[in-house]
């Protein structure tokens, strides 16, 4: 199990990192209903707080392939102040079978020494960027709109520069509108931080036992909390 010694948290949950990913990012952001809806020359974006081991983004591409249509492309953005070394992401993402396709790519596109706004087109539908740096300053910076975010820092208690005001309306200010945001985290503060920067905000139930996640949409006309 993926330990962070900055943060002294784990990478993901323990029961099951990827399956809490299915219940968490991919259906709180409405994805396969949105992935199998889409266009066949769309580009869809998801931008990320917190790549870690790939996990998320693995078990996006493998739902991506089942769910999207032909001609489709998928453009993952994540932001990650400390990437992990080969090694340590391959040994972290062996645990699931499922993904031997996806660790195997990105283990082969990923560089040995990682820094720097990396750019990994792993298929030809599949563009992987991965911003090392400190996430407000790097998500400041970047121009581009994203049309669902996987909020995914180590947790509030932890980290909560992850979970900033500031931060957050980062988020709402690259997403477009009707983008969605999911995550794991349901404080308090992390709750008003959202609403703040304008998204709709809906409590769902957590993974494996957890009482909440969050979830919501940036619309225009809507400021508090559904």
């Amino acid at each position: 199990m993926p330990y962070s010694r900055e943060f002294s948290d784990h990478f993901y949950c323990r029961d099951d990192g990827r399956l809490e990913c299915g219940h968490v990012f991919l259906s709180g952001n409405a994805l396969p209903q949105r992935l199998a809806a889409l266009d066949a020359d769309a580009c869809f974006s998801i931008g990320e707080l917190g790549f870690g081991t790939g996990l998320n983004a693995m078990e996006t591409w493998r739902q991506w392939k089942l769910s999207a249509p032909p001609g489709a492309r998928l453009a993952f953005t994540s932001f990650e102040r400390f990437p992990m070394p080969r090694a340590a992401i391959e040994r972290a993402l062996a645990r699931w079978p499922e993904l031997e396709a996806e660790r195997l790519c990105l283990l082969s596109h990923w560089p040995d020494a990682p820094a720097g706004k990396m750019v990994l087109d792993l298929a030809p539908d599949m563009r992987l960027t991965v911003v090392c740096g400190v996430a407000l300053e790097r998500l400041a910076a970047e121009t581009a709109l994203f049309d669902a975010w996987y909020l995914d820092g180590f947790a509030p208690s932890r980290n909560g520069d992850m979970w900033s005001a500031e931060l957050m309306a980062q988020v709402y200010a690259h997403t477009r509108e009707g983008g969605r945001f999911a995550t794991y985290a349901a404080a308090g503060f992390v709750r008003r931080n959202l609403i703040a920067a304008g998204f709709q905000v809906e409590r769902r139930p957590g993974f494996a036992g957890k009482r909440e996640m969050l979830c919501g949409q940036r619309a225009e006309t809507a400021k508090t909390a559904g």
